[in-house]
């Protein structure tokens, strides 16, 4: 159904398709220890504007059950309109499911949801950013219980094969991505990492 109707959009060129990257390899990065901690807290500072960035905060909401709508596209702070509850499910499971609107493309229609490919979702409830500090949400990375039971290269890995992830960097419309580049943020991931994952006092 989702195929048909984003086919039957572009067949009366209602949206333009901007396809979200696909899998990014990620590089060995350097060795644990050759990365200085002021370098690795300088790694640490890029990684936090972009995980408290809109893109990324705006699904990172916890315990909550409910996207936020923040950021400059946004004009004010709060929740997803229409009453969209993700419920426990973090897809919408036992309401109205996320991909339902957020079809496989992005389009250029103005106010269009943004979309990947079968992928919508909120994030974990362990993985709370909306509104944390970089203390807390670094300590939530570093922590195996709270970030999937990954070390750090397995979060970079994370970074590559996970496209939903990609789409902070090409959300389309009048949305302002994340800063940097999704390698960029992978570099600083693993240099962050190789300087033991410092996290600020």
């Amino acid at each position: 159904m989702k195929r048909f109707l984003s086919k039957a959009l572009l067949a009366v060129g209602l949206c333009l398709p901007l396809p979200v990257s696909a899998e990014v390899a990620v590089p060995a990065g350097p060795a644990i220890g050759t990365v200085s901690r002021e370098q690795g807290l300088e790694a640490w500072e890029r990684m936090f504007a972009v995980v408290s960035h809109p893109r990324c905060a705006n699904c990172h909401v916890g315990p909550s059950d409910r996207p936020m709508w923040s950021g400059e596209s946004y004009g004010r702070t709060r929740p997803h309109g229409m009453n969209i509850r993700a419920g426990d499910s973090r897809i919408g499971a036992e309401t109205l499911p996320c991909a339902t609107c957020h079809l496989g493309e992005n389009s250029n229609v103005p106010h269009s949801p943004p979309a990947v490919p079968d992928d919508w979702r909120l994030a974990p409830v362990e993985a709370h950013w909306f509104g944390q500090s970089a203390q807390t949400i670094c300590n939530q990375l570093r922590d195996p219980e709270l970030n999937g039971d990954r070390d750090y290269t397995e979060i970079a890995e994370h970074l590559g094969h996970d496209v939903i992830l990609h789409w902070a960097w090409e959300p389309g419309g009048n949305r302002e991505p994340a800063p940097g580049t999704l390698a960029a943020h992978i570099e600083d991931i693993l240099h962050w990492g190789a300087a033991g994952m410092p996290c600020p006092e």
